[in-house]
């Protein structure tokens, strides 16, 4: 098959991919964080096991650069990938701490693996998308929805076996199986098996010249001189400092609020189905905000969610506690929808052609790598912080209020930085 001559197979063969690119991460990511907690693990080392995202984010375009763009077809990288990945996930149960007196490092370490395999491949099915369509504009849209359905569906799916495995009053590890693993592992070895007869895709930098500066996206750093761009990179470093709260403590606090334990990935997967919304009504909108408010909206979203998480606790327990904390859930379509994918169509056309790419890698670098490896080292401290005395019972109780309303001030301060200092010459650009 020649590069782009993709037709109506070959794109529902890529919406494939992509549902379960997104299904193996969804079934294990949310529901970790309340595995380790229901397993006495402290807040940090769960905020360990949530770096290892944003180390295998930062790493991943060294390898993509070094190897997979130059010297191997795509389609073969990433079935390997997610081969290895997926068995690692299986690996990961027979290590995993059965109490908070165990060591989890090296649950962690079997978790870092396979985020180093598991992060490549997101750029690789891109990539590999990208390449064999004939009109990306109009058909990568709908291919990429298909990878937030594979999101939804997982917690669909771990929620339905759990609840069918966790016996009933069940405290503990007996409450916290590890079958997501299985679920996502499973996923994973599938995917990579259904990798390998995708359209044939050659490596897209073969015969060219390793540079670093490719690879970590330094060519990019010179727009970083205009004012409007550095601004806007700088508060999306710093909004996804808190940003890793929601993904590593969420979870685990919804089943606090009084949600079902083993409805907890169902619950949290309201957000995704938000996110398709709101990706609808984008266009109806960017139009009449521009950019710079639209990116606001979605600062806004932050500030509103991490406030509803707040004021819950006060109530936890209590049908409005879980109203609360489900409008903050729903309102990740507009959190997600208008601030990064805003975000990734102001770079795109903030940058010239040949250096859009680099950018774009360096967006993802400051965000989901440093932001949130910051983030997931910092808000564990911060949950601990608001922790009380150990007693003979254990840790005491935490004051969630505060952990929320500190994030959400947080975020509410880059917001009014951003308005104050990011002032585009041309609204219909910048």
């Amino acid at each position: 098959m020649t590069p782009n001559g993709s037709g109506g197979g070959t794109v529902a063969r890529l919406s494939l991919m992509m549902f379960f690119q997104f299904f193996v991460w969804g079934a294990w990511f949310v529901t970790l964080g309340p595995f380790m907690a229901a397993r006495g693990q402290a807040p940090a080392m769960i905020g360990n096991a949530y770096t290892t995202a944003p180390i295998g984010a930062i790493l991943a375009p060294i390898f993509l650069g070094m190897v997979a763009d130059r010297f191997f077809a795509t389609q073969r990288v990433l079935g390997i990938l997610h081969l290895l990945g997926g068995m690692l996930l299986l690996a990961a149960p027979s290590v995993a701490p059965a109490d908070g007196a165990a060591s989890a490092w090296p649950f962690i370490g079997v978790l870092l693996l396979h985020m180093l395999c598991y992060m490549p491949t997101l750029g690789l099915s891109n990539s590999l998308a990208f390449h064999n369509m004939t009109n990306p504009e109009k058909q990568f849209p709908p291919v990429r929805v298909l990878g937030t359905i594979g999101w939804i569906v997982a917690g669909f799916v771990v929620g339905m076996v759990a609840s069918k495995m966790t016996p009933e009053g069940a405290v503990g590890e007996a409450a916290s199986p590890p079958h997501f693993f299985y679920v996502a592992g499973g996923a994973g070895i599938l995917l990579g098996l259904y990798s390998m007869t995708l359209p044939h895709t050659p490596p897209p930098a073969k015969g060219k010249p390793f540079r670093v500066a490719d690879a970590l996206g330094l060519d990019a750093l010179r727009m970083l001189k205009d004012r409007n761009f550095a601004v806007f990179c700088v508060c999306s470093f710093l909004l996804c400092i808190p940003l890793a709260a929601y993904y590593a403590f969420g979870a685990d606090y919804v089943g606090r609020i009084g949600f079902d334990k083993e409805k907890v990935p169902v619950t949290m997967s309201y957000g995704q189905m938000s996110e398709i919304g709101f990706m609808l009504v984008m266009p109806l909108l960017f139009g009449r905000l521009g950019v710079k408010w639209m990116l606001v909206v979605g600062m806004l979203a932050w500030v509103i969610r991490y406030g509803l998480f707040g004021a819950a606790w006060g109530e936890a327990g209590t049908d409005n506690a879980k109203w609360l904390v489900l409008g903050g859930i729903l309102l990740h379509g507009i959190c997600y929808d208008f601030f990064f994918v805003t975000g990734q169509i102001y770079v795109d056309k903030r940058c010239s052609p040949e250096i859009r790419g680099q950018a774009q890698g360096l967006l993802v670098l400051l965000t989901q790598g440093l932001g949130m490896l910051v983030g997931n080292q910092v808000f564990p401290r911060l949950v601990t912080y608001f922790t009380g005395p150990t007693t003979g019972e254990g840790p005491g109780p935490v004051d969630w209020k505060m952990v929320w309303f500190i994030p959400a001030g947080f975020a509410a301060l880059i917001m009014v930085v951003f308005v104050a200092l990011f002032r585009p010459a041309r609204p219909s650009v910048d």
